[in-house]
């Protein structure tokens, strides 16, 4: 495609193929079987077998936390059936499937590997609420932030109280994109939450750190995502008919606590990012078609979208409000219904962007955006410390 022909210099990264579970609560399932069952379907779509795997990145943040398992690359490497792939577990916090990704991008880039699974999974429903918390408070900073009493929707809810404090914006613009999100999900059959809100019971839902309430924040999920990437000569070899190219990526880091950082309503690490990856594919923000980001808690959506150049700093609020976000808006964001409404199995997530955009790319979306020519996926880790950005075009 045009798009794709924007991208000399090195090899092509092709999408052969991709799948998820559902996103929802699987206490009696573990990561084992939940990356496995994922791993499965990707490979069926591409009719490759495990044996043809070069390497497999798995992105996971909890397993030694919530399931007192670590070390799980070879774990889940063996279960899928390819015990002699070199394999990596990669920790990110939420942005550690964005990490996998990119990971098995770069290896195929670079001529190191023809064939890559690059996973992500989460098991979180199997402990209670205050474990789970303490669990992913491990993506802050313990002195600073942990220490002080901080839990994570505690640290968002800092960003968006000065965020509602400079800008325009209000509480109800705040719940505008869980209303948004959650409707996305309701046509989603992998999304962990369909059910569609209201203004008004996002606004009346039990606080967790004000502004924010229990509808401005992702649910507590379990899944798993793969996606099979591999080179041109590799497709050209087995046949296989890919989804969608990789036209560039970029990743990014920033000071891990908040009070570290210049500002707290402005995402320099998901800025640079987005940078890296537009300048490797050849696009600007006007280019981009449809959009997954990261949004954890309803003001994390406001960030993702200036910091992306979709919107100027401060008016990102307009996008849901205005309809702009929507379906059918001017840049449709998180048509799968995002964290907020699809779920946020925290390794998963980034990979599971992937296999939605994809699946827009193929015109095949329950939330079907028209004609797509460049997707893109954003994921990131804490509050904003790391961040990863893939573009996709369309093959």
């Amino acid at each position: 495609s045009e798009v794709c022909e924007r991208r000399p210099g090195r090899m092509d990264a092709l999408v052969a193929g991709g799948a998820s579970t559902t996103y929802d609560r699987h206490p009696e399932s573990s990561s084992r079987e939940l990356f496995t069952e994922a791993a499965t379907a990707a490979l069926d779509r591409t009719a490759l077998t495990a044996a043809a795997l070069d390497a497999v990145y798995v992105g996971n943040f909890m397993g030694g936390l919530i399931e007192d398992q670590g070390h799980l690359g070879p774990l889940v490497t063996d279960a899928v059936g390819a015990r002699s792939a070199e394999t990596v577990r990669l920790e990110s916090a939420c942005a550690s499937g964005g990490a996998a990704v990119l990971a098995a991008v770069r290896a195929v880039e670079s001529g190191a590997a023809d064939v890559v699974l690059a996973g992500g999974v989460e098991i979180m429903s199997i402990a209670d609420i205050d474990r789970i918390t303490d669990a992913l408070a491990n993506a802050a900073d313990d002195v600073y932030e942990n220490e002080q009493g901080l839990t994570f929707p505690g640290i968002y809810a800092l960003m968006a109280r000065r965020y509602l404090h400079e800008f325009q914006a209000t509480r109800e613009d705040l719940a505008a994109v869980s209303v948004k999100n959650h409707a996305n999900a309701v046509s989603n059959p992998l999304a962990q939450l369909g059910r569609e809100l209201t203004v008004a019971e996002v606004l009346d839902s039990r606080p967790i750190a004000t502004p924010l309430a229990l509808y401005d924040a992702c649910p507590v999920s379990d899944g798993a995502s793969a996606v099979v990437v591999a080179s041109e000569s590799a497709v050209a070899a087995h046949g296989l008919d890919p989804a969608a190219a990789v036209l560039g990526t970029g990743a990014a880091s920033d000071a891990l606590a908040l009070q570290s950082r210049d500002s707290l309503v402005h995402t320099p690490a998901a800025e640079r990012a987005a940078s890296t990856a537009y300048d490797a594919a050849g696009v600007t923000p006007d280019d981009v078609d449809v959009a997954e980001v990261h949004d954890c808690v309803t003001v994390a959506e406001l960030l993702a979208v200036e910091a992306l150049g979709l919107y100027p700093r401060g008016e990102g609020w307009r996008g849901a409000v205005e309809g702009e976000t929507a379906v059918d808006g001017r840049i449709p964001v998180n048509p799968s219904g995002g964290l907020l409404g699809k779920g946020h199995p925290v390794g998963a997530t980034g990979v599971g962007q992937i296999v939605e955009l994809t699946k827009q790319l193929a015109g095949r979306h329950p939330n079907q955006v028209p004609d797509p020519a460049v997707a893109l996926a954003h994921n990131v880790g804490g509050s904003g410390a790391s961040t990863a950005v893939t573009v996709l075009g369309g093959v």
